[in-house]
């Protein structure tokens, strides 16, 4: 099915939707793993965004993401600006990921406080985004949908339990993904909601005493 968007693209700033408003849809993404704006960030460009994506103005709106910028926020034109007027600590640079790889591809590495993650995401245009892999993971999440991401001890009952917490927090499950290295090692859980969690269901998940951590990804498509 065709939408709209896919026809017209999306309201936003910048001459291309694959390399700005899904640039800075990967860039809103990414943020949300470490909890809100990194104090430091590793930016990989890959194939088309590594050999055009200056001129579209790509690390612009990557960094505008990374800031909590919008991709129809009037400041994605001086988010390098601004980036340095905060002290942020940004660095670009040019790599290959791969045949595989999305032309269209971005590696993040991101610390803020404590917190280190990394994110490997592409910009399927019309504004549309993929992330394939967080912190060696792979993962499918295309930001349509408020989602839940976490790590956790392999143990029986976690599916059950988390999602019972979103039960009875009235927040319905939409898709509900895990992967894991190996048995009884760390499991990766990606859960998209219908609906935006709030603080406190993620604390509750957070406090369960086999998570490791969880972290809210909002929805970024339009």
């Amino acid at each position: 099915m065709v939408s709209l968007l896919d026809i017209i693209g999306p309201v936003m700033v910048g001459p291309s939707s694959s390399h700005t408003a899904g640039a800075c849809r990967l860039g809103l993404l990414a943020r949300c793993l470490v909890g809100g704006t990194p104090e430091k960030a590793l930016v990989e460009l890959h194939g088309s965004f590594a050999r055009t994506g200056e001129g579209h103005g790509t690390d612009k709106a990557i960094v505008g993401g990374l800031m909590g910028f919008r991709p129809d926020d009037e400041r994605l034109r001086s988010a390098l600006d601004i980036m340095e007027r905060e002290g942020l600590d940004f660095t670009f640079e040019k790599t290959s990921l791969g045949d595989d790889a999305h032309p269209n591809t971005v590696r993040i590495s991101l610390e803020r406080g404590d917190r280190k993650s990394q994110m490997v995401g592409a910009s399927l245009g019309a504004g549309r985004v993929l992330i394939t892999k967080i912190d060696g993971y792979p993962v499918e999440v295309s930001g349509n949908l408020h989602t839940i991401v976490l790590v956790a001890n392999d143990v029986k009952g976690s599916v059950a339990r988390i999602a019972g917490i979103l039960a009875e927090a009235n927040v319905n499950i939409a898709t509900l993904k895990l992967s894991r290295k190996e048995r009884g090692g760390d499991a990766f859980m990606v859960i998209e909601v219908d609906d935006q969690p709030g603080e406190v269901v993620r604390d509750a998940i957070r406090d369960l005493p086999w998570v490791i951590w969880a972290f809210r990804l909002d929805k970024v498509s339009a």
